[in-house]
């Protein structure tokens, strides 16, 4: 068994990490580590995990960590990742980190949008863990940034038709809504309940910092600079994602192209589904799973093309997709602690 340490278990995506792990087939949870909660079980912080996870919470230490874990999640906010994963690369672990301190490999485009990187020359060591596009590269690689969720849903429908010429970059318009979890579990005004419920707004728009993230990656996989306009909602739901993108097809792309493009990216994908034409993606159907449903719809009066994607923000958003990133490191199957039966309702 492998030895996995969670740096950062009690936040959300932590947590989230936790139960898929705790049912893993192929690792052990030897260490979880939280500030708030240091010398406190996790089933205490988690009621749900009574009887699966009795583990005791402590302090962060480089030294206990790499004593008893072969692989790291750093399940932190931005900025502490970058002076915690340079010691632990030294010692031979590898590390997913769930923040954005690892995902550009422009440290000046880092620093732009978040703070000064002090561990930039890992940047251009590290992998940008979209397993779905970048599986080799993360099977070579001892340090891997996790995506965030929003590029997540945005990246998987729109890469494929980048990388064949299928659509117009300068006319990508990204819509998408986000349930509440995905603020974290840290409290603030605007995600409290009485801010949320019956409420349905837009933030940030035209300036979140994932808009980057996604114009870099973008840019790398259509080989021309791509600006995609995006625009993020907070929905009153816990957890979910819808994105909805506009693009303008090629001159002479049809319906079809579009579709046989998908198959022949995803037909071997375990984790993304393709939606049949009377049936669009919807939150409710990948609710606590890894997998992110894609659909389509061609608006021919218009020359607009409308796609879909649904995900679990803290899923393939955020923790399931990490523990696919180890899977790849580790050579175990891909999908091993994912398979998760959905709930029908």
């Amino acid at each position: 068994m492998t030895r996995v340490a969670i740096v950062g278990a009690t936040g959300y995506a932590g947590a989230e990490l936790v139960r898929i792990l705790a049912g893993h087939p192929e690792t052990e949870l030897t260490v979880l580590t939280s500030r708030q909660y240091a010398g406190v079980r996790f089933d205490h912080v988690y009621p749900a995990m009574a009887g699966q996870v009795e583990i005791v919470c402590r302090q962060y230490s480089a030294d206990h960590v790499c004593e008893y874990a072969d692989l790291i999640f750093m399940a932190l906010p931005h900025k502490l990742p970058m002076a915690f994963v340079p010691d632990i690369l030294k010692k031979g672990k590898k590390v997913v980190d769930l923040s954005a301190d690892f995902r550009f490999a422009d440290v000046s485009l880092y620093e732009s949008v978040y703070q000064p990187h002090t561990a930039g020359d890992l940047l251009d060591k590290a992998v940008y863990g979209l397993c779905e596009i970048y599986a080799d590269q993360i099977k070579a690689t001892n340090l891997v940034g996790n995506p965030g969720c929003y590029p997540t849903s945005v990246l998987l429908p729109l890469i494929p038709l980048l990388r064949q010429g299928l659509l117009e970059p300068a006319t990508l318009i990204a819509d998408s809504k986000s349930g509440v979890s995905g603020a974290g579990r840290s409290l603030s005004l605007t995600t409290h309940y009485c801010e949320v419920d019956e409420s349905f707004k837009a933030y940030k728009v035209a300036a979140h910092r994932h808009n980057p993230e996604m114009n870099a990656i973008l840019s790398r996989e259509a080989n021309k600079p791509v600006s995609i306009t995006f625009v993020p909602h907070l929905v009153p739901m816990n957890r979910g994602m819808l994105t909805t993108i506009y693009a303008t097809p090629s001159s002479g792309v049809t319906i079809s192209d579009i579709a046989e493009c998908y198959r022949k990216a995803y037909h071997q994908r375990r984790f993304v589904r393709l939606c049949p034409e009377d049936r669009l993606p919807d939150t409710r159907h990948v609710r606590g799973t890894n997998f992110c449903d894609i659909g389509f719809k061609l608006d021919e009066q218009n020359g607009r093309l409308v796609l879909l994607s649904a995900i679990d923000n803290l899923v393939k958003g955020a923790a399931g997709q990490a523990v696919q990133n180890m899977n790849l490191m580790l050579g175990f199957d891909e999908t091993a602690g994912l398979l998760n039966v959905p709930y029908p309702l």
